[in-house]
């Protein structure tokens, strides 16, 4: 068996990888590396569970909830909110940890789940480890402590969670955003309730869509991964911009008035120089990863920004946030990261934050957009091959070599295996799109053939 834990947590298709099993005794591993020793008083430790409403988030929330009071942790139930709700409720209310069920912007068949460690900041990979170690102990037959009468937990519904997440989001920024007419997409996810709440409190005219969850239909052509429909909506109903969220609303994504797609790059770049101006970018840098459009990089180098750059995916861009100190990062698929307001990629707020630039220079999103240039640049997610060979295929190294060769210095390649799906990412950038279409669908064929 594999490692259980991904770049984003654990995930897999609910009831055939991710079991109820599996959720019980994970919470149960989770509550005891992560609780510490009981506080002063003799107060058991506490933990916030939330879920977005994928229909097996139901059972896997009662799994997890189980495990968390069997071990001797009180556990505030929020229900259905953004997986940024979990980490700041986690933190704002001194949790030792919290519990998100979600996975993410992937179908509904699968989920996941997630720990914060308290403050709502994500573990550390010693943490998850040791999380894993101690479930797979307790899966071989070591025998654990259990409580007993008064030590075993508490479980209570913490209705509150919701109002104090949007006032949370209404209050950190930094202008209305009055007159504004906004689509809001949410997947029918997580956010279905929190984001046209919050824009409605910052003044804002709202139009939402895909905000009526089942159970079954979140993500389903509808969020941050499908914009069709949000880009008619801001057509139809003249809007200033339109904002799109993922099922667990980490990430955002817009629509500008004529209809064209913001990107996570374009809407980093936005709110840079606006923190800049507001003196709040701290070290005049953003962080992002190598899969940022090149335009990108060459808007920060004239804009006088500094540009610091991971490797894929938004844990490694905390990571050196943390380490740097630095303010705002994120990443090409929406994940913006402000560290003064959260603690990890929160779609609800970034969409905020760019509607709050809109309305404070009067400019519309298409202008404060074009400060950057999108080079074309064309993915290709090849699936159904073995992503875990990709770094020793010689057949595949040697054609990513020609590839940029063919390129030159006008573009580049960048070839991943996923870290949340079974698949390989193909990535080519070039100064003419038919080549950089043609490269990419080149390389594309190449991983089939190597890791078919």
């Amino acid at each position: 068996m594999g490692r259980l834990f991904g770049t984003d947590g654990v995930r897999g298709v609910a009831n055939e990888d991710l079991t109820a099993e599996l959720a019980l005794g994970l919470s149960v591993a989770a509550a005891q590396v992560l609780t510490g020793s009981k506080s002063p008083d003799g107060r058991r430790p506490t933990a916030v569970v939330g879920r977005d409403p994928r229909a097996s988030g139901e059972f896997l929330e009662a799994a997890v909830v189980a495990g968390l009071a069997s071990a001797g942790v009180d556990v505030l139930r929020v229900g259905v909110l953004p997986t940024p709700a979990v980490a700041y409720l986690t933190g704002a209310l001194g949790a030792n940890f919290g519990v998100m069920l979600s996975a993410s912007h992937n179908p509904m068949p699968d989920n996941g789940i997630k720990f914060f460690a308290r403050g709502g900041h994500k573990l550390a990979d010693d943490l998850e480890d040791r999380i894993e170690t101690c479930y797979r102990d307790h899966a071989a037959g070591q025998s654990w402590d259990r409580p007993v009468g008064a030590g075993v937990g508490r479980v209570t519904e913490y209705t509150e969670g919701f109002d104090g997440y949007v006032s949370h989001l209404v209050g950190v920024l930094p202008n209305r955003i009055d007159g504004l007419k906004v689509v809001i997409d949410t997947a029918h996810g997580a956010a279905s309730r929190v984001a046209p709440e919050a824009f409605a409190r910052a003044g804002a005219d709202v139009i939402s869509i895909g905000a009526k969850p089942d159970g079954l239909n979140i993500n389903d052509g509808c969020g941050s991964t499908h914009l069709d429909h949000l880009r008619d909506a801001v057509l139809s109903h003249s809007a200033d911009l339109g904002i799109a969220v993922d099922g667990d609303a980490d990430r955002c994504l817009a629509v500008d008035g004529d209809g064209a797609e913001v990107d996570g790059d374009q809407i980093l770049a936005v709110l840079g120089l606006a923190m800049r101006e507001a003196g709040t970018l701290r070290h005049n840098t953003v962080v992002a990863t190598v899969m940022s459009n090149l335009g990108f990089t060459l808007a920060m180098e004239r804009e006088g920004l500094l540009l610091k750059q991971t490797a894929v995916g938004d844990r490694y861009v905390l990571e050196e946030m943390k380490r740097g100190g630095y303010s705002l990062g994120g990443e090409q698929s929406g994940h913006v990261i402000v560290l003064d307001h959260a603690t990890t990629g929160d779609g609800s707020l970034t969409g905020l934050l760019l509607a709050a630039r809109v309305a404070a220079t009067r400019r519309p999103l298409a202008e404060l957009a074009g400060v950057m240039e999108r080079l074309p640049q064309v993915l290709i997610n090849v699936r159904d091959v073995d992503r875990g060979r990709v770094a020793e295929s010689r057949e595949l190294a040697e054609a990513v070599a020609e590839a940029e060769r063919q390129l030159g210095e006008t573009g580049r390649v960048l070839l991943r295996p996923s870290g949340t799906e079974p698949l390989v990412r193909v990535m080519v950038e070039a100064a003419d799109a038919a080549q950089a279409r043609a490269v990419a669908a080149g390389l594309a064929d190449v991983v089939k053939s190597a890791l078919g």
